[in-house]
């Protein structure tokens, strides 16, 4: 997979609590055409398919599981909760992916980025590389 420093969420983030990842996408105000009399709608992620790719990248102590989520917002706080996977303890190793084929249509607000809810005892290791990759490796489990 290959990652833009332009569309990357996460970047080594380590996560020790719930948080949003250390970017969000500000995927700009809908435009008013010239001599319309209304605003266009956000419509984006609509058209060709846009891959998300969310990796662990240092394995992760203690916690129940991690819910990795995709949320939109009118607000760089986010909180709509859009695509969402719940991974396992026993996954939190690296090179664990979360792979969403495409970004679902559901991007209708100003802002997208990546919420990790930890669930159970606050993890003191454990680090994740979330973005929009140009497309996603399918053969995880060897060649």
């Amino acid at each position: 997979m290959i990652f833009s420093a332009q569309q990357l969420f996460s970047d080594d983030q380590a996560i020790t609590a719930t948080a949003l990842s250390t970017n969000v996408i500000d995927l700009g105000v809908a435009g008013t055409p010239y001599d319309a009399v209304a605003s266009l709608n956000q419509d984006v992620g609509k058209g060709n398919k846009i891959p998300f790719l969310a990796q662990v990248t240092e394995d992760f102590n203690n916690a129940t599981s991690v819910e990795v989520a995709i949320e939109t917002g009118t607000t760089t706080a986010l909180g709509t909760v859009v695509l969402s996977e719940t991974i396992l303890l026993t996954d939190l190793v690296a090179g664990k992916q979360t792979v969403f084929e495409v970004l679902p249509n559901q991007l209708t607000k100003r802002y997208v980025g990546v919420r990790y809810t930890v669930v159970g005892t606050a993890p003191t290791t454990g680090k994740f590389t979330a973005g929009i990759t140009m497309g996603n490796q399918t053969n995880v489990t060897g060649a």
